[in-house]
Order: structure tokens, then sequence, then C-alpha cells
């Protein structure tokens, strides 16, 4: 697998109110709700993109419902790694699988365009293989070397 850069990292937030207090009015983060509850932006320095993902919203995402599994850790934040194509987050799925680690559902594509697999570790991190087509826009963002 080929990580070309970090794509996202997103705080999973079980009480979204106050989260928006910390990071918005006490951190001053640029962040922009999108009308349904997941606040995010694209010029947090050092960051392609970093949001605030309800916990109902990660549940979506992962289950496919908006409640998250008991017997699945709770998790405190995902971040996404960045693969050259869509193609690629079906391989690097595979090639997490052979490795021994279960994701929680196979390389899809979401309604924004992003190709996304994801497992969820032991200590709450979803981690995310991705290609989201509107982040390669810039020769900056090609792997180097």
């Amino acid at each position: 697998m080929d990580v070309l850069f970090i794509t996202s990292v997103a705080v999973v937030v079980a009480d979204p109110p106050l989260s928006r207090k910390l990071f918005i009015e006490a951190l001053g983060l640029p962040l922009q709700g999108e009308g349904n509850g997941y606040y995010s932006s694209g010029s947090v320095p050092g960051s392609k993109h970093f949001g605030l993902w309800p916990l109902s919203q990660a549940a979506e995402a992962c289950f496919g419902t908006t409640q998250w599994p008991a017997d699945r850790v709770v998790p405190q934040a995902s971040i996404e790694f960045e693969v050259a194509d869509a193609e690629a987050v079906t391989a690097a799925g595979a090639e997490l699988q052979r490795l021994g680690f279960q994701l929680v559902h196979q390389a899809r594509t979401e309604p924004w365009d992003q190709t996304v697999a994801r497992l969820l570790t032991a200590d709450g991190l979803i981690v995310g293989i991705s290609y989201a087509p509107s982040l390669h826009d810039s020769p900056d963002d090609q792997h180097p070397g």
C-alpha cells in the first residue's frame, strides 16, 4: 500500500454542541457546519480536512445505523490515509484483511465521491483508507518519492 498523505482527521464527538464550543469558540478553528451536525474545514494549517464527526454519523458510516454497536469500543477519533485511486482502496482493504485486520466495511464510494474502507482499532480509532478525488487537485498532493 502506498499512502500519499493523511486525508482527514476528525474528532468523534458524543456532545456536538460542547465540542463546537471548544473547537470553534475557544480554539477559534474555522469550522463550518454542513447542515447535518458535521462541522469541518479544509483551512486548518497542516491538515487537508479537520472535522467534528457526531458519533451517530460515525455509526451510520461504519455500520449503517445511527446507534453505535454496544459490543464495539466507542471511537474517539477518525484518521484517513489517502491512496492513489479507488482501486488502491480496494487493494489496501484486502491487504489489511490478509494481515489479520477486520474491516468494519469494505471499500465503497460515499455520496460525496470518496471511496473508503474502514477498520476500528481496539483503542477506539476509526482508520480509513481513502481516495477523495477533490483532494488530488494539486501536484503538491503527490507522494514525494
